[in-house]
């Protein structure tokens, strides 16, 4: 029988720690563990580090659309109150989401980091994995497995409001406020 591995940390190479460091600190309702002019470990949970940036001695550009590239990284909540909450706390100090797509599996919000890089902070929508393999490979997610994007005001609205958990995590709400192709966003062609 084969060990299954278990998630650890991410590295991420940059010529601009400072930003980054303040930018996952925030993003991650994270701390500093170790720092010095070519590392920066940073945690917000029990495990010693869940980033790390490394700088190198020689300048980095940054992400371009046609860099080839890690994605993003994503985190998931356990409740839709619980990533409003967070999408609350970053809106107050000035980040916000380039996109917000309801694909589905996922409810998500999309995140750009200073370098261009991503991180996706997410609920599942589906309580069993069997259920969210099941509507993904189903017809609504094979017509469009993106999903269409979504205001988080509106949504932040929506639930203060008094709508269910299950109507906002829904591609039907989505769709009632027509918004740009997300995809554009995420490709970095928009």
């Amino acid at each position: 029988m084969t060990a299954t591995p278990k998630f650890a940390h991410v590295v991420f190479q940059t010529s601009n720690p400072s930003a980054m460091r303040d930018w996952y600190c925030a993003v991650l309702d994270g701390h500093v563990v170790f720092q010095n002019d070519s590392l920066c470990f940073i945690t917000y949970d029990e495990e010693h580090h869940r980033v790390a940036l490394l700088t190198p001695p020689v300048p980095l550009e940054r992400k371009k659309p046609t860099t080839a590239s890690a994605h993003h990284v994503a985190y998931t909540f356990d409740h839709l109150d619980s990533l409003l909450a967070r999408y609350e706390l970053l809106r107050d100090k000035g980040v916000v989401p380039a996109v917000c797509i309801a694909h589905g599996v996922t409810t998500s919000m999309y995140y750009q980091d200073p370098d261009g890089g991503f991180v996706e902070m997410q609920i599942d929508n589906f309580a069993d994995p069997d259920e969210a393999t099941g509507y993904m490979e189903g017809p609504e997610y094979g017509a469009d497995a993106v999903g269409p994007a979504f205001d988080p005001e509106a949504m932040l609205a929506a639930r203060r409001s008094g709508a269910a958990v299950d109507e906002l995590i829904h591609r039907s709400w989505a769709l009632r406020s027509p918004m740009p192709d997300p995809m554009l966003v995420l490709t970095g062609t928009a």
